[in-house]
């Protein structure tokens, strides 16, 4: 359960809703999720999060799926559950398939692996990467 609860459509203050009306026209959908329902008890972050959400996910140098499978690489490190849920629905729209979704889990994985094995050892990067 949220901290706060969800705020519903019908309970929302009227620049709530006008996010909400947003939020389903972009995505081309008729219901919010309940990540946007949580965060709208403070009108201001979720305004600032789905402006922010909508200008980065937007088609840009990286196609759709791309975008999303990263998101939900980063969500799984990050250990959110919910993004990894929400994304991993929306890569599959895009066109992800379960091949797909193991080599990314195996890749983040890995480099999570070998990240922390960077650190602990504290290796110095190579001049060669930085010149190249």
């Amino acid at each position: 359960m949220a901290t706060y609860g969800l705020i519903e459509y019908d309970q929302a203050s009227p620049e709530v809703r006008a996010v909400y009306d947003d939020i389903m026209a972009t995505r081309n959908t008729d219901w919010i999720n309940n990540f946007w329902k949580a965060i709208a008890h403070d009108p201001v972050t979720l305004k600032r999060t789905w402006e922010s959400i909508k200008e980065i996910m937007r088609p840009g140098a990286l196609d759709p799926l791309t975008k999303e499978m990263i998101y939900v690489a980063v969500s799984a490190t990050n250990g959110c559950g919910y993004c990894v849920a929400s994304h991993t629905a929306s890569a599959r729209k895009a066109g992800m398939t379960q091949e797909m979704f193991a080599e990314l889990m195996a890749v983040a994985g890995m480099a999570n692996e070998t990240n922390r094995l960077a650190n602990g050892y504290q290796v110095e990067t190579d001049e060669r990467f930085r010149t190249s």
